[in-house]
């Protein structure tokens, strides 16, 4: 029995240290090895070569450039609204028949204004009688006061010389002292009266030079808005607002009502076209006004010229306008919508490390590219950074170099990925 108890007790294998070690040796590699499969399955990409587009760096010389495509559209277009709205009555004219100033195009009638300009009318009128009653009293209360002064001043003169004949004939003893008395007492009755007449004339003539003018300016005010409230009768007769063709007219009929300030047709006027187009809004720190395009036309190259860049940029594009040079004298063979292309010279040619422009720019913005490494299937992200572009070339300023093979086709759903492998052939 002492046998038995002194006999050592065996582990099991399974609890032997080599073997658990081992054990979680091999479990931690298998999971290590199962994230970096599962990290490099996330990040890794394979395509078929025949899918991609692939293109080399190389030093060459950029083309400054970018495509230009505009319309053709009328230099200067002048806009036909109503002035006042009403019935249709006639229809004087078409689209595209050449037009003068003023000439009329479209009559209307509408009786609730020609009411209003009746009420109107007679209100002006009664409001410009007023004023010029006020006008003519003004007046003639100065022509009053004048003449009042001068007939004092007429009477003073005679009770003066009246005055001294009675004071001589006193003295001969001629006339009594009453008669004497009342000449001298006459007299300075007139001269106090023409004091006071004065004083009065003088406040009188301060009222009427202040109240005058302010009558002067109402009255042209008033009459104003009678030649206003007449007009509006005129204004029913829509005309021409400028000579030139009547580009556009909008479809209407006898009887049919149209709204106050309603656009109802344009003028083209005799100065020639312009084009206008649409640019990316990735140029529009380098577009300015100067600058030349060309365009094809009829077979020839037209030069042209920047004259406005609209700097509002909608839907990822913003506008510009261009002239026709005068001394190609190709405004004489466009139309109106005609479309036309050609190319936008942002700069002169220079020399550059360039790569071709493709589909990838759409994602990555030129901020990054796949490009291939030593191993010629594979084709690992890299960092870049670009400078000036066109449709056809890009410029390299950093990340890449000569003889560097990129992918360049579309980026969609690679925002992720760090490594295309491709299969199939070669590239």
């Amino acid at each position: 029995m002492s046998d038995a108890m002194d006999r050592p007790i065996e582990q099991p294998w399974w609890k032997k240290t080599w073997v658990v070690a081992t054990g979680a040796t091999i479990a931690l590699c298998t999971v290590i090895a199962g994230a970096v499969s599962m990290l490099s399955t996330e990040r890794t990409l394979r395509l078929a070569a025949e899918r991609v587009t692939l293109a080399t760096i190389e030093q060459g010389t950029f083309h400054d450039f970018i495509p230009l495509r505009g319309q053709v559209v009328p230099r200067d277009v002048v806009y036909i609204n109503t002035r006042e709205g009403g019935r249709v009555e006639k229809v004087l004219v078409l689209a595209g028949d050449r037009v003068t100033e003023d000439q009329p195009l479209i009559e209307l009638s509408n009786p609730d204004l020609e009411r209003e300009v009746m009420v109107s009318e007679l209100s002006l009128v009664e409001q410009i009688n007023v004023l010029r009653n006020t006008e003519m009293t003004l007046e003639d209360t100065r022509i009053t006061n004048e003449r009042a002064l001068a007939d004092i001043d007429y009477n003073l003169q005679r009770l003066r010389r009246q005055a001294e004949r009675q004071k001589y004939y006193f003295s001969k003893g001629v006339t009594s002292a009453e008669e004497r008395d009342k000449a001298v007492d006459e007299l300075a009755h007139y001269t106090e009266l023409r004091t006071i007449t004065e004083q009065r004339n003088e406040r009188q003539e301060e009222m009427r030079l202040i109240r005058e003018p302010e009558l002067r300016n109402a009255l042209s005010q008033a009459q104003k808005n009678l030649a206003y409230t007449r007009e509006k009768l005129d204004a029913l007769t829509v005309r021409a607002p400028a000579t030139g063709r009547l580009s556009r007219l909008v479809d209407m009929r006898v009887g049919q009502n149209l709204a106050r300030a309603e656009h109802i047709g344009d003028v083209t006027l005799d100065t020639g076209f312009k084009l206008t187009a649409d640019i990316d809004e990735y140029y529009l720190a380098r577009v300015a006004a100067g600058q030349q395009a060309v365009v094809e036309l009829e077979g020839n190259e037209v030069t042209l010229q920047i004259t406005r860049v609209y700097p509002q940029v909608k839907e990822g594009r913003f506008a510009i306008d261009l002239s026709f040079e005068t001394d190609n004298g190709s405004s004489r063979e466009l139309l109106a919508g005609q479309a036309l292309q050609g190319k936008l010279m942002l700069g002169d040619d220079q020399p550059a490390l360039l790569l071709p422009a493709g589909a990838f720019l759409e994602e990555t913005g030129g901020d990054w590219i796949f490009i291939q490494s030593e191993d010629e299937q594979v084709y690992l992200r890299q960092r870049i950074r670009v400078g000036r572009r066109n449709a056809e070339q890009l410029e390299i300023l950093e990340g890449l170099q000569p003889g560097d093979r990129a992918l360049v086709s579309d980026y969609r759903g690679y925002d992720r990925i760090d490594r295309i492998v491709l299969t199939g052939g070669g590239s």
